[in-house]
């Protein structure tokens, strides 16, 4: 349920107001919290957590339900979350601070900096900036299975992409041709910060953007102690369905059901930088802020207002989104909003039912 903040039209005050996505209808904080509210009651969702975000300022932060069927815990802003494709933001923010830097070339081929990707068959060379925005032509394969427990060991990151790759080693498209969705050009783009930066991606991202933000809490593990826990995810299924679904999904990652739901046990997805960071949506919201305040966040500057801007110019399109560097939208959203923002970009959402891509495709910005 992607939610954006706007202006309301005519608002003398000049106040935030919210538009459901789906409807367009204008919907102000107190709505918003009764709507909210109100699915949880009702038992459409578990629990969430949601912020938004005015200019520079966190203007409103709460949770709704709970985290935990088993044990009722309440969601509160602070409760962890697997954030999924949300990270690819943050990856491409992190490729974005290496081009400013003069450390690589947006437009420069991939594969001079991460030499894996020369497995690939390419036309004509893949740049840096196509991977962004998802112009490379690269497959999607389907991520059921990219996750593993919580307290099973890491996988080598990079022996992994070089798998996928080597499976892969066809392009569906012309680079630049067209945009379509890739997974997997967000893991090639994490080899290539792990390449330039010289470390690996996760203590990159760590010390280049969380660590700058204040984001002591969000990382690419579950923070411990976790003072005000973490969200189990959940799946609806109908019962007959659970052998199925827990033999589609990796050992130890599918949990007990929960009435209509299945539970999973605490997971982490393979290949960080397409998905891997877990958070909650209070310090998600400090990221967001750096994007609607041109780069800087309380006086911290970690890219120009020109990368800022430049990651949100819509590049190729394909399908049903537009595609700028590391953010996209729908078309479907852009006709609702007259100012059309970023999915994700203004308003932030998890909740405690599965989020996209293991076992399903539900979505709270952008697809998994």
């Amino acid at each position: 349920m992607p939610v954006s903040v706007e202006k309301e039209s005519g608002a003398s005050s000049r106040s935030k107001g919210v538009r459901m996505a789906q409807t367009g209808r204008p919907m102000g904080i107190e709505a918003l919290e009764a709507f909210l509210l109100g699915r949880t009651e009702a038992g459409a969702v578990p629990g969430l957590s949601v912020s938004v975000v005015k200019d520079d300022r966190l203007a409103w932060v709460k949770g709704f339900g709970v985290a935990d069927l088993a044990t009722g815990s309440p969601a509160t802003p602070q409760t962890s979350y697997l954030w999924f494709s949300m990270t690819k933001i943050v990856t491409a923010t992190a490729v974005l601070r290496l081009a400013e830097g003069g450390k690589l070339d947006l437009d420069a081929p991939a594969d001079e900096y991460f030499r894996g990707f020369k497995v690939v068959s390419q036309p004509m060379p893949v740049t840096v900036r196509q991977l962004l925005n998802h112009s490379s032509g690269l497959a999607n394969p389907l991520p059921i299975r990219w996750v593993r427990p919580a307290d099973a060991p890491d996988s080598d990151h990079s022996a992994f992409v070089s798998r996928l790759l080597a499976k892969h080693r066809k392009l569906k498209s012309v680079p630049g041709e067209r945009a379509s969705y890739s997974n997997l050009g967000y893991l090639v783009l994490g080899e290539v910060i792990s390449e330039v930066a010289g470390t690996s991606y996760e203590e990159h991202v760590r010390e280049e953007i969380l660590s700058p933000l204040g984001m002591a809490r969000t990382g690419f593990s579950y923070p411990e102690p976790a003072k005000d826990g973490a969200a189990t995810g959940y799946q609806p299924l109908w019962r007959p369905l659970t052998p199925l679904f827990r033999a589609a999904l990796p050992r130890g990652v599918v949990g007990p059901r929960q009435g209509r739901y299945v539970s999973f046990d605490r997971f982490y997805v393979k290949g960080p930088a397409y998905g891997g960071l877990v958070g909650g949506v209070e310090e998600a919201a400090r990221f967001v802020m750096l994007h609607l305040n041109g780069g800087q966040v309380n006086g911290v500057r970690l890219l120009s207002a020109e990368s800022v801007v430049e990651m949100r110019r819509i590049m190729p399109k394909g399908g049903k989104r537009d595609f700028g560097l590391g953010w996209f939208r729908s078309h479907e959203a852009a006709s609702h909003f007259r100012r059309a923002p970023w999915r994700r970009g203004w308003l932030l959402e998890r909740d405690a039912n599965l989020p996209g891509g293991v076992g399903g495709r539900r979505s709270y910005g952008q697809h998994h």
